[in-house]
């Protein structure tokens, strides 16, 4: 036990490290600070090492991860693979534990409270999720072909996110759908995305029309359709229809109960909030003063930046505190206005570089557990990035997700933090037998 806990190959805990994925790590942290400070600081707080201000409190959080990383690094490889389950169980318990002891902030119960300090288990439930799906993909009798495999990958990833959601926290939950790409990359057949994106064009559409065209003749269009798509394969396809009609006919009654579906969940499970961001995206809101208001602020603040920007600590809508939660979710919008167009670029490339190197160190690996895991952190990274950066300017419905490393909060530094060293930890022994 102790010999699969301790790391015994080498003295140096550091040896093996990739470079690369260290300093963009560190760059990534320190453009970080300097943009919570930015953004947070004031009169009243203006002494950098002020732990009662939060980029203060960020410093904290910052040098506590100090000791994660080594702690991370001094545990054998061996460990992570062999407990990967026992850490999934206590995450899932942890965020069941939530609807017990858990503490409310803006109406989501998704904090543990510990002092004056609170602690968000779902940041960390990413890196055991992820830990798991590389346990169970890298079972050298697991494939996708039997569709069994296919519901328990599935099962893996819907169980933390059903338990986010209940929370509610819907962004939080969406991030596990970033572990489709891992699949897909490991065998998934394809047409899961095809099905997941008409899904969601179904979705939206039916939002968007069920205003001005009732349901039933929804369900008479797609009938028609349907009846078309039938008759084109009876005359021109007659073995496709003979050998598949029972799956045609289901499939028609699956998006029939799809679409009634909609607008109950809509009007029933999401909450105002949301139901407000939907309808702001799709052109049936406009309100730049209630919901869209931190949208809208943002959008503006990035704006003002222009090209070059307007210089570090002199954005005067940063300063002046135009952009609620500026700090947290909506941080990429003081890198626009203080770095300007070209500051946000270099920022946004970093970002896609540092995603690259994951791949690519993912790719060198020997073990398909570590493989998997590296294309699982590449793909949480990328949907943090991609959402956060697109809710900022509009482009998605602000669902309330961190951008990595730079967003304000300690559960998040120290959850992606974890996912990182951990398979910084793993790629230093690739070179070694198992």
């Amino acid at each position: 036990m102790i010999h699969c806990i301790v790391q015994r190959e080498k003295n140096n805990i550091f040896a093996g490290v990739d470079f690369w994925l260290v300093l963009f790590y560190i760059i990534l942290i320190f453009l970080g600070w300097l943009n919570i400070y930015a953004a947070s600081t004031s009169e009243d707080h203006t002494e950098i090492l002020d732990f009662g201000a939060v980029y203060g409190k960020q410093l904290i959080w910052i040098g506590l991860a100090v000791p994660l990383i080594i702690i991370v690094l001094f545990i054998e490889t061996r460990f992570y693979e062999r407990f990967a389950s026992l850490f999934y169980i206590a995450s899932i318990l942890s965020l069941i534990g939530l609807f017990i002891f858990g503490k409310n902030i803006n109406g989501a119960q998704s904090w543990y409270a510990i002092g004056s300090s609170t602690l968000q288990p779902s940041e960390f439930a990413k890196a055991f999720t992820a830990l798991a799906v590389a346990k169970l993909l890298s079972d050298k009798a697991f494939t996708f072909r039997p569709f069994k495999n296919h519901v328990k990958a599935f099962f893996l990833i819907f169980l933390p996110a059903l338990l986010i959601t209940l929370q509610p926290d819907p962004g939080s939950a969406l991030v596990y759908f970033a572990f489709l790409f891992v699949f897909y990359r490991e065998g998934l057949p394809p047409y899961y995305f095809v099905i997941g994106f008409l899904l969601i064009i179904l979705f939206l559409l039916t939002l968007y029309f069920g205003s001005y065209i009732s349901i039933p003749i929804m369900i008479y269009v797609i009938s028609g359709v349907f009846i078309f798509i039938l008759g084109y394969l009876s005359i021109y396809k007659q073995r496709v229809l003979k050998r598949n009609w029972l799956q045609f006919l289901t499939t028609f009654f699956i998006i029939c109960g799809y679409i009634l579906s909609v607008k109950y969940i809509f009007n029933n499970i999401f909450e105002e909030r949301h139901r407000n961001r939907f309808n702001i995206i799709l052109g049936k809101t406009t309100d730049i003063q209630g919901v869209g208001y931190n949208t809208n602020q943002a959008i503006k603040t990035i704006a003002s930046g222009g090209f070059t920007g307007k210089g570090y600590l002199e954005g005067d809508r940063t300063q002046g505190k135009f952009v609620p939660e500026q700090d947290t979710d909506y941080i990429f919008s003081t890198v626009g206005e203080e770095w300007g167009f070209i500051g946000s670029t270099l920022v946004i490339i970093l970002f896609i570089a540092f995603m690259f190197r994951i791949i690519h160190v993912a790719e060198r690996q020997k073990s398909t557990f570590s493989r998997v895991y590296g294309y699982s952190i590449a793909t949480i990274f990328f949907f943090h990035f991609m959402v956060n950066i697109g809710m900022v300017i509009g482009l998605v419905p602000t669902i309330g997700i961190p951008l990595p490393f730079f967003s304000y909060g300690g559960s998040s530094l120290w959850g992606f933090t974890l996912l990182l060293f951990i398979f910084i930890r793993l790629d230093a022994n690739r070179s070694y037998e198992w």
